[in-house]
Formats: C-alpha cells, sequence, structure tokens
C-alpha cells in the first residue's frame, strides 16, 4: 500500500471514529434499557436522526455538537425555571 493510500483510508477510519463518538456521547445510542428488537431499533434509528440533525446543524452554523447539545439543555432548563411544569412520578 502506497502511502498516500494509507493517510487517505486512515482519515476515512477517523471519521468513523468521530461518528461513533457523535452517536454515542451525544445522542445516548448504547443507553437502551429496552429487551424487544423492534423497540431497540426504533431507539437506534431516532439516535441516528438526532446525530444527523446535530452534523447538519454543526455544517451549517459551525457549532459543535457538544455547545449544540448544551444550548438545547440550556435552553430547556430555563424555559422550566421561567414556567415550572410539574411532573407526576
Amino acid at each position: 500500500m502506497q502511502e498516500e493510500e494509507r493517510k487517505k483510508l486512515a482519515k476515512k477510519a477517523w471519521k468513523i471514529e468521530e461518528y461513533h463518538r457523535g452517536i454515542k456521547q451525544f445522542c445516548g445510542v448504547e443507553r437502551c434499557q429496552a429487551r424487544k428488537n423492534d423497540v431497540q431499533r426504533a431507539h437506534i434509528m431516532m439516535a441516528i436522526r438526532a446525530f444527523l440533525r446535530f452534523e447538519v446543524h454543526r455544517i451549517r452554523t459551525g457549532i459543535s455538537w457538544f455547545e449544540t447539545k448544551w444550548n438545547i439543555i440550556r435552553n430547556a432548563v430555563n424555559q422550566f425555571i421561567r414556567k415550572p411544569i410539574y411532573v407526576l412520578a
């Protein structure tokens, strides 16, 4: 294998690693506690969908996945503080 081809493949491999890290860290794909296959598949598909939305947002705005997720959380907390909603357990 030529050095140029090895570097090209290493770059692709790194992108795959970034994808796996992003979908696990920011979308919670590994946190599914369901036992049924169809529910697990639905969870995985929603995690992938969320990741794709993060990625499109990152490409359009230049804001990282981390910052985007924290903006979502900050906005949710601020809205809750302004108008608390009581959740029955």
